[in-house]
């Protein structure tokens, strides 16, 4: 059995006949934090659709617990499916739902748990992303932080070994996005959950990353895989360098 969680294999991604991205290869150890970084049209995005089962390769493998997920029976690729989370850009939460409601949505769709379990289930999720009390609340009632926090909730609800974020710092303050990694590392240590994150926003990916890849929109490729932090001081690319040096715009 491999020690990866997630094992990608000679992906190609194309929308007819555009390709967006081609021969990526790359694999994600379970509890890493792993980071999905590149410029804008780099195919972040269509990547992110391929690994949670919205968008199928044009070629290549996905492997998830070393299962190749879509050659799979659609009952397995299913199952598959509801051991992960996702908490998108948005976070896409039902504006005439309370948070409690958002967050039992998954439980009681894919769960055989008792309304009373359900309802303990929502106070521990909220109260481990730090919503408890907020359960009756709806979502234009929360700051931005809070609606990803409650996203995230309802992300988490089915205890997924991974969970994939799209973006979770955009649209936040500094302050709120600080708060949000802080949450991520303690998920991940407390929790031992593998987290994927597409992110431009560089202090976050040095903050919380401990593995990344970088997807170059000119070869449109793989550029590089590695630990962010090496590259921050020595860049494997002029790409890379170029991304980077972002940090120290005013």
């Amino acid at each position: 059995m491999s020690d990866s969680i997630i094992k990608v294999k000679d992906l190609t991604i194309a929308y007819d006949e555009n390709v967006i991205m081609h021969d990526i290869n790359f694999e994600i150890k379970a509890q890493d934090i792993f980071m999905i970084m590149g410029g804008s049209g780099c195919g972040k995005s269509s990547l992110l659709k391929v690994l949670i089962g919205l968008k199928n390769p044009t070629k290549g493998q996905i492997f998830i617990q070393d299962t190749d997920f879509y050659k799979s029976s659609e009952s397995l690729r299913k199952k598959i499916m509801q051991n992960s989370g996702i908490l998108y850009q948005s976070g896409a939460l039902f504006s005439s739902m309370t948070v409690g409601e958002n967050v039992a949505l998954p439980l009681q769709q894919y769960s055989s748990y008792s309304p009373a379990t359900i309802n303990e289930l929502i106070e521990l999720k909220l109260a481990q992303v730090g919503l408890h009390g907020y359960k009756d609340f709806y979502p234009d009632e929360l700051s931005g932080g809070m609606k990803k926090r409650a996203a995230l909730a309802r992300a988490m609800a089915l205890d997924p070994e991974i969970l994939y974020f799209d973006e979770p710092s955009s649209g936040l303050d500094p302050v709120s996005s600080r708060l949000l990694d802080e949450l991520i590392l303690e998920i991940n240590a407390n929790l031992g959950t593998t987290i994927v994150i597409i992110s431009h926003d560089i202090d976050s990916i040095l903050t919380i990353g401990n593995q990344a890849i970088y997807l170059d929109a000119t070869t449109k490729t793989l550029a590089a895989q590695g630990n962010p932090k090496k590259w921050l001081k020595k860049a494997p690319t002029p790409a890379i360098a170029d991304f980077f040096s972002r940090r120290t715009e005013i």
